[in-house]
């Protein structure tokens, strides 16, 4: 099939196959020297150089090629109306060249010097300007070609033409099914200025419609390219970019060959960083995580449905904690679902000291845990590390320790993040977090869904809308829930029940509150804010903490230690004095969080 200004060439094992073109020549006057002493420029043939060779990876450059049906060569073609430019000296003219191999000088250029190895000079097209690259699907491939030779008045001088442009070609695998990719495009220079069939810059980078090829029955696309602009990417079927393995620098007259694998969802820079972009690509570096690589960095660079995907937590158990950082990028994954008896649950088993998880949407998750000592939680069932601006929907449910963000915070923070999640469990039970100890930090979280729980025999129980459990050096700050807490059994174990804490033992909360909802529990440790205030390894402490219309009287249901600072019941739903006193506190500690009324 021709190409609009085609040149075709015969590729062989390691040149191209020369064909000579004829060409008409003015016979000189009187005795063969013309009347001004000039002699008529005669062009012997003209060929394709091979640039490097089979020396290079990609082989021979076949920039300027209609190939034959093996797509290895093919013979010499014009369509009758190609013009090259030709400079002589100081003269320039253009020649055509017909299907019968001829050329035809538009005006004829002359000798002025008898001297050896004179330059000659060509080029395609005959013009100069700006090449247009955009759509190579429509209008045919792009071409620069410039050409060089040397003679003198009694030698014909043969033309060899170089490529301007680079050449690449992009095959799928025969994984890819016919109709998978129906269009291809890569992101490159979309135009470039020219002179003489040499490149002089490109310009607007963009993206360039490759046009479709088949050889052998296997389609596939190719676009000429202007040398110098690294290719990292291509797009399929207009919408779904691919980044390249490895990047292609491509070089004049060079052919670059790309296969086009099914998308593995990920990338990897060979230094321990993979951006994933499908749900197949985070379970693969999911599963590159807990095979021994626990410190490798993870990026999302699209929103993941992990709908019916049977998913394993990133780091398994305590030896197996992930400790690299987790970018969500601000991404939503939807739909991610743990069931069964796992101690650590959540899009994270465990995470360890120094790891980071990071702005990530959590959307309808369902985690559950049957394990008597399980720990699940929608972001991670243990942690360590911190944790920062993420927030949960959906389900969270254990027999022992959930939390709707975090099942367990052993020191490490969770900062800025948020579930509306239902969090149902039998031991500690919170709306963030299920027990936070070991000097963790919560600080600017928020919980808006229900939390419920079962008093199991003879365990006791704890509660809160922010956290169940907060224990010794722990500190909540500018934290607050809007949820119901309820408790429920008929066991034996105490039940310790709070709008932001169950119990507070050796910690401190700082400017949390709750408010709307409802608090109860099965016995009397119940509290507006928290449900006991605890000495355990030191003397806790509740500043500027408040609730309102909770069904709670009192603040703390069972004030073993004693307080700083006081809880105050909002009965009103006037909270601006909440406000400025929960502000004035936040100050008072150095916090840069502050509360606005909305």
């Amino acid at each position: 099939m021709k190409k609009r200004h085609s040149i075709q060439m015969l590729l062989t094992a390691a040149a191209l196959l020369l064909v000579t073109a004829a060409c008409t020549k003015d016979e000189p006057a009187d005795g063969g020297r013309l009347p001004e002493g000039q002699y008529p420029l005669e062009i012997a043939a003209v060929t394709l150089s091979v640039e490097g060779g089979e020396a290079q990876p990609w082989g021979a450059p076949q920039t300027r090629v209609s190939e034959n049906a093996d797509g290895t060569g093919s013979v010499w073609e014009w369509d009758g109306s190609e013009m090259i430019g030709v400079q002589l000296g100081d003269k320039t003219t253009t020649y055509t060249l017909n299907t019968d191999h001829t050329l035809l000088a538009d005006r004829q250029l002359y000798w002025t010097s008898t001297a050896p190895n004179q330059p000659v000079t060509a080029w395609y097209p005959a013009t100069d300007g700006t090449l247009d690259l955009r759509d190579q699907d429509t209008n045919g491939l792009a071409y620069l070609l410039h050409g060089t030779g040397t003679g003198d008045y009694l030698t014909p001088v043969t033309l060899t033409f170089t490529h301007s442009l680079a050449k690449v070609r992009v095959t799928p695998s025969d994984a890819i099914g016919d109709d998978e990719v129906t269009s291809l495009q890569l992101f490159t220079y979309r135009t470039c200025t020219y002179n003489q069939g040499k490149v002089v810059q490109g310009k607007n980078e963009g993206w360039i419609e490759m046009k479709p090829c088949e050889y052998n029955d296997v389609t596939c696309w190719e676009a000429n390219v202007v040398p110098g602009k690294e290719i990292t990417k291509l797009r399929a079927n207009g919408t779904e970019e691919r980044t390249l393995s490895a990047a292609i620098n491509p070089e004049a007259g060079s052919f670059y060959n790309i296969t086009l694998n099914n998308d593995k969802g990920y990338t990897d820079d060979g230094n321990g960083n993979y951006t994933v972009t499908t749900a197949e690509g985070l379970k693969a570096v999911a599963d590159i995580a807990n095979n021994g690589n626990r410190g490798i960095n993870i990026t999302l660079d699209k929103d993941i449905d992990l709908t019916g995907t049977t998913w394993t937590p990133i780091g398994t158990t305590y030896n197996n904690s992930y400790t690299g950082t987790f970018d969500g990028g601000g991404n939503t994954i939807t739909g991610l679902t743990v069931t069964g008896s796992n101690e650590y649950a959540g899009l994270f088993g465990r995470i360890g000291s120094g790891g980071t998880v990071k702005n990530v949407v959590l959307k309808d998750v369902q985690i559950e845990s049957d394990n008597q000592y399980g720990c699940v939680g929608g972001v991670a069932g243990n942690s360590n590390g911190d944790i920062e601006n993420c927030s949960v929907s959906g389900s969270v449910s254990s027999r022992c320790t959930a939390g709707g963000v975090v099942g367990w915070q052993y020191s490490g923070s969770i900062t800025l993040c948020g579930s509306s999640a239902t969090v149902k469990g039998t031991g500690e039970v919170g709306g963030v977090a299920g027990k936070t100890d070991n000097s963790a930090t919560l600080t600017a979280c928020y919980a808006t869904g229900n939390v419920t729980f079962e008093r199991a025999s003879t365990i006791n129980t704890f509660a809160g809308g922010v956290v169940g459990f907060n224990g010794t050096g722990s500190i909540l700050t500018a934290c607050y829930a809007t949820g119901n807490v309820t408790g429920t059994g008929t066991g034996t174990g105490s039940c310790y029940v709070g709008g932001v804490t169950g119990d507070n033992a050796s910690g401190t909360l700082t400017a949390c509150y709750h408010a709307t909802g409802t608090v109860s529990g099965p016995d009397g440790a119940t509290g507006g804010v928290t449900g006991r205030n605890y000495t355990s390894l030191g003397a806790p402490v509740i500043t500027a903490c408040y609730w309102g219309g909770n069904g709670q009287e009192q603040g703390i249901g069972y004030n073993q230690a004693g307080t700083t600072g006081g809880t105050e019941q909002v009965t009103d739903g006037n909270w601006s004095g909440a406000k400025d006193a929960m502000n004035a506190a936040l100050q008072s500690a150095g916090s840069e969080w502050r509360y606005e009324l909305t």
